[in-house]
Order: structure tokens, then C-alpha cells, then sequence
């Protein structure tokens, strides 16, 4: 490494890190070479892993997997999802040269082990006996140990081959927040450092609603943990608290903790937190409090990092290794900034690479958007951004919809339909009850119709666009039935109303773009999407 690419970068603003959704961040170093994973539901391939040499910039590393049980629910068969369920929360490890991906699927019940001897794969899945809820690897000496719960924090001892509690091993209580009225200690993540053993939790605070960070620590693993909070702060930010990640050094010493901050329908995003140690203690931020200016390590400055979102023409490159095809299409050979909604049926996904065109094709009938299989969706981008794509609706059956949509519970959707008398765009929403976290109801009801207009033809461009600056969280719709190439200066006409965006407990995630297409009447037709576009300027 040449020394100006080993530098250090002062009074830099970088918060939030990423400005998209990647809750329950675990991070660790190998090398100069910095690795995340974060949780991500239902959505498939899943479990994936971020890479950066600076702890700022991030681009895609991996998928662990690209299905996980084929469950009814996993796969959207009939009436059955796994929306808010599946993997949470995982525990990111490497020792001795092996990576190490541990998580609890909440739909499921199961613990998973993923192992690998490279960050690209491929994974070898396990099981491990027993549910570990917001579990944490610790590799210490000839023992393996995982921390785990919510309010009672445990340590169990594992045996040799990571597939069970070690008969006759450790198993204690090592923290307790019984009683606390809200969100009780989780999300654990468990370290040894300079012969100490620390556990650090999320949980809020008892006279109100705010995410908090917590610490303990003992001189031994079944020794006494003591501690406390160690940062509440919510960086000015609309109250929301920041907390839940992991802690890492850098090659020269320094330290530093990815946690996460909500930011509303666009979900939960990573925030780095600079980390001193006092007399053996963390000590987070300043006065736990984030600075809003402060050294970042730069390991690579001149490297260009691969975008976490992205348009596509979907046409793929040609001449890559096999490992960076894996990298660059990992979504089922698809760029991998996408993901599917749930596990796909891909005998009813083809991609045209000649003439750009993803088609989908519907395979069971749908009462609404969240029962459609193979939606393909990317996170959206805070504080604003915006979606279009090119709709080819010609082979769609009469009740079919095709368009994008705002992913989410209270979802909202643009799309072209085919009725008896010809094609309409019309905008559709699903509004809430509340602006609480609480889950929407659980139930197959369409959206609410907003409003449709005929058009003449088969081949429309659609935009969504999206605010979330200090939770705004609202949705605009647009077409252009007059675009069938990329849009270049048409004329947007706004369609439905602006609907306001959620992030509630049913689905548990970030508000996403989503290009679908799902039949009402009958199945066999089909949509094609071309030239979608990822843009950060509101035109509405």
C-alpha cells in the first residue's frame, strides 16, 4: 500500500453512513478491509455482506444465501408470506481464516450458521441446535460461546462443532432487564478485548420511546457484567435514538461502532460513532453524544466503491471472473442492488439481455400487491430519491396490474392495468390506521383505487418519488404515456394522490422501490421492464 493511500481525513461529516436501510449492523476488520452484515426479512438472496476500507463508503460484498428453507411462507405460496419474519440480526465472525454468519429466522424458529473460507462464498449452511434470539459469536481460546435474548441476556458455551449447547458447558444469566416497561436489553453483541468480556445491547429508555446503548463488562466470562448506558443521543434527529451495531479497531488502534438510527418509511440506517476507552471502559461519541465532525480512518483513498443503488438497463457485462460476476450479479443474475420481495419462481422471470427487458410473468391469482411473488425491489435513499421505469404491459390478461410501488405494508403502487375496454395507469394505496409502529393487520384487501386514466397505448414510463427529509415520508406517482424510450425531458403528469409512508412492525424494514406485476383474474400474462432509472432529484 503506497502511504498516501493511508491517511486520515479530520473534521469530516459522514452520518449517516450508507442513507439506506441496513438495521442490526454486525462489523468486523480483516486486514485494511472492513466487512458488515445487516438484517434483511424476507427479501432474497438474503444476508448480505457490505465491504469498505474506510468505515464510510460501502458497496455489496456478498449474499450468504440465495433461499434459506423454501418454506410456503418463504416462497408466497397462496395466502402464506414471511413479511417482518426471516433472518434478524446476524453475528458476523472470522477465525482462523473461516467466516462465520450466525442468525435466528423468525418465521422459522431455527438458528443458522453459515460458514465460508472466503467473504464471496460460497456458504456452507448449519443449524445449531436451540433459538438464540439476536445472537453474538464469541470465538475465545479452544471455546465458542453465543449471547443471546431479549431482557435476559445468556452465555452458552458451544460445542467443538458449532451444532449444539457443549453437554456440561457454560450456561448462565450474565444480564437482566427484566421488568423494563419498553424494549429491554438485545441485540447483543459479545467481545473479549485485552482480557475483558464485554456484551452491548439496545433497549430504550423507561419514560419514553428512544433507542439507548448499553454496555457491560467483566473480568472473566462468569464473572459479574457491570455497566450502563453508554450513549443516548439522537444527533438532533427527530428524537430517534441511535444504537445496535458493532464495535471495530483499525489496523493503527483506533476504534469505532456501527450502530443504527430510524429514520422513518425509509427504515433504519447505519450511523459511525468514534469510541475512546477509559480505564478499560468505552466511552461513545463525546459526552455520549456523536459528534457531528470527526476523524475517519481512510485505508484506500482513491478506491471507487460500487453503488449500493443503481439505474439498469438490464443488460449484464461480459468478461468478468467468476467471483466478481458473483459480486456484481448476485441477485439470481441480476445486478445486486436488487432483491426479490421473498424467495422467486424463476421459471416465470426472464431477462431479454439483447434488448434490456426483465419479464415477469404471473403464475397464481393475487387480492393485492403483497401477495404478488417475484417483486423486484432496491432500498430507497434518504433524504429523497425517485424510481421510473419503462413498462411493457402489451401481454398482460385482462385484470393484471404491472408497475412500481412503495414496498411496504401500507403500500402504494402505480401501474398500468388491462380492463375489457383497454389498458389504464392507475395509482393505488393501502393507507394506515395510525402512524404507530404497530403492524397494519394482517389481511388480503386491495388498495384503495385513486384514480385510473385510459390511455391508448401498451407501453408506459412510470415515476415514483419519494421525501423522506424529517420524516416527511410521503409518495408521489407520475406516467408519461408517451415515453417508451428513457425519459428525456416528457412531461410527467402526476396521477393519485401523495400517500404517507410507514414504517411499521409487519414488515419491519425500510420502504422499498418495487417492479411488479401480479394477476387478479387469471394467470399466464406478462410485463416487461426496461430502462429503470435511480434518481436523486424530485421532479414532482
Amino acid at each position: 500500500m503506497k502511504t498516501e493511500d493511508k491517511i486520515q481525513k479530520q473534521d469530516t461529516e459522514v452520518n449517516p453512513i450508507t442513507r439506506l436501510d441496513y438495521p442490526d449492523p454486525d462489523v468486523i476488520r480483516v486486514g485494511d478491509c472492513y466487512y458488515m452484515v445487516s438484517t434483511t426479512m424476507h427479501f432474497m438472496p438474503g444476508g448480505e455482506i457490505l465491504r469498505s476500507y474506510d468505515l464510510v463508503n460501502w458497496e455489496h460484498a456478498a449474499f450468504v444465501y440465495d433461499r434459506l428453507d423454501s418454506t410456503p411462507g418463504q416462497r408466497l405460496e397462496g395466502a402464506q408470506n414471511a413479511y417482518g419474519k426471516g433472518m434478524w440480526a446476524a453475528s458476523l465472525r472470522c477465525h482462523k481464516n473461516v467466516f462465520y454468519v450466525c442468525f435466528v429466522a423468525n418465521d422459522t424458529g431455527k438458528t443458522y450458521l453459515y460458514t465460508s473460507e472466503s467473504i464471496a462464498g460460497p456458504w456452507e449452511k448449519h443449524l445449531i441446535e436451540g433459538f438464540y434470539h439476536d445472537c453474538s459469536l464469541l470465538f475465545d481460546g479452544d471455546n465458542v460461546y453465543i449471547a443471546y435474548g431479549n431482557k435476559d441476556i445468556y452465555i452458552t458455551q458451544l460445542n467443538n462443532e458449532l451444532t449444539a449447547p457443549l453437554a456440561g458447558g457454560l450456561h448462565r444469566l450474565a444480564v437482566s432487564d427484566a421488568g423494563h416497561p419498553g424494549l429491554g436489553y438485545e441485540g447483543t453483541h459479545f467481545y473479549k478485548i485485552n482480557g475483558k468480556y464485554y456484551l452491548f445491547f439496545i433497549h430504550s429508555l423507561r419514560d419514553r420511546w428512544m433507542r439507548t446503548q448499553a454496555c457491560f463488562v467483566s473480568d472473566s466470562i462468569d464473572g459479574v457484567f457491570s455497566g450502563g448506558d453508554v450513549l443516548v443521543d439522537d444527533r438532533g434527529y427527530c428524537g430517534q435514538g441511535v444504537a445496535q451495531g458493532g464495535i471495530v479497531d483499525t489496523p493503527d488502534g483506533a476504534w469505532y461502532a456501527v450502530l443504527f438510527q430510524d429514520h422513518g418509511a425509509v427504515g433504519r440506517i447505519p450511523v459511525l460513532v468514534p469510541v475512546t476507552w477509559e480505564a478499560g471502559y468505552p466511552v461513545f461519541g463525546k459526552d455520549r453524544r456523536i459528534p457531528q465532525q470527526f476523524e475517519v480512518p481512510c485505508e484506500k483513498a482513491e478506491y471507487v466503491y460500487e453503488p449500493l443503488v443503481q439505474s439498469d438497463d438490464f443488460r449484464t457485462e461480459s468478461g468478468l471472473s467468476e467471483e466478481k460476476e458473483r459480486e456484481r450479479y448476485g441477485c439470481y443474475g441480476l445486478k445486486s442492488v436488487w432483491q426479490f420481495n421473498h424467495e422467486p419462481d424463476l421459471q416465470l422471470v426472464r431477462q431479454d439481455t439483447e434488448r434490456g427487458v426483465l419479464w415477469i410473468e404471473t403464475g397464481k391469482i393475487c387480492q393485492s400487491l403483497l401477495q404478488a411473488p417475484n417483486v423486484l425491489t432496491q432500498r430507497m435513499l434518504f433524504p429523497c430519491c425517485a424510481g421510473e421505469v419503462t413498462v411493457d404491459a402489451s401481454a398482460l390478461r385482462v385484470g393484471d396490474y404491472a408497475g412500481i410501488c412503495a414496498l411496504q405494508g401500507c403500500y402504494s403502487m402505480a401501474a398500468v392495468t388491462r380492463r375489457e375496454d383497454g389498458f389504464y395507469v392507475v395509482m393505488k394505496g393501502r393507507p394506515a390506521a395510525d402512524d404507530s409502529l404497530q403492524a397494519v393487520s394482517e389481511d388480503n384487501i386491495e388498495g384503495t383505487e385513486r384514480e385510473a386514466v385510459r390511455i391508448n397505448q401498451s407501453t408506459v414510463r412510470l415515476r415514483l418519488e419519494a421525501d423522506f427529509a424529517q420524516m416527511k415520508d410521503e409518495a408521489r406517482f407520475f406516467y408519461d404515456d408517451g415515453a417508451c424510450e428513457a425519459y428525456s425531458g416528457g412531461v410527467w403528469r402526476q396521477i393519485g394522490i401523495a400517500q404517507k409512508l410507514h414504517f411499521q412492525l409487519d414488515h419491519f424494514t425500510g420502504c422499498r422501490f418495487g417492479l411488479f406485476v401480479y394477476a387478479t383474474e387469471a394467470t399466464g400474462g406478462r410485463a416487461g421492464f426496461a430502462k429503470f432509472r435511480y434518481d436523486t432529484v424530485l421532479k414532482g
